[in-house]
């Protein structure tokens, strides 16, 4: 069992920033991709950002390029998000996602493992 813990998340005004991280503490860290996804009230999940070990290349959603930036300190094993310029539709749980099969990063039925969520929530 693989288990990846988020934290960072938290209550903010549109504007403001935050910064998720995730560990993963298993050799799952050291596979291909991991990514971001973040499930809006009342809307399925959706892919925020991932990025891929072998070469480093990170990938967003267009609705956050520009404000979100995804990172991973390898020593440490974790993933981060941090998240700026934040907006009311950002509000959503974010979770890690591991054990990448290949196939577009932004499908979250490719990944294996999940963390638990961590909510943010972006106030006008």
């Amino acid at each position: 069992q693989v288990h990846l813990v988020e934290s960072g998340g938290g209550s903010v005004q549109a504007g403001g920033s935050l910064r998720l991280s995730c560990a993963a503490p298993r050799d799952e860290y050291k596979k291909d991709c991991m990514g971001w996804f973040r499930q809006p009230p009342g809307k399925e999940r959706e892919g925020v950002a991932a990025i891929y070990n072998r070469d480093g290349n990170t990938y967003y959603a267009d609705s956050v390029k520009g404000r979100f930036t995804i990172s991973r300190d390898n020593d440490k094993k974790t993933l981060f998000l941090e998240i700026s310029s934040l907006k009311h539709e950002d509000t959503a749980v974010y979770y890690c996602a591991a054990g990448f099969s290949g196939g577009q990063w932004y499908e979250s039925g490719l990944y294996h493992y999940w963390g638990q969520g961590t909510q943010v929530t972006v106030s006008s």
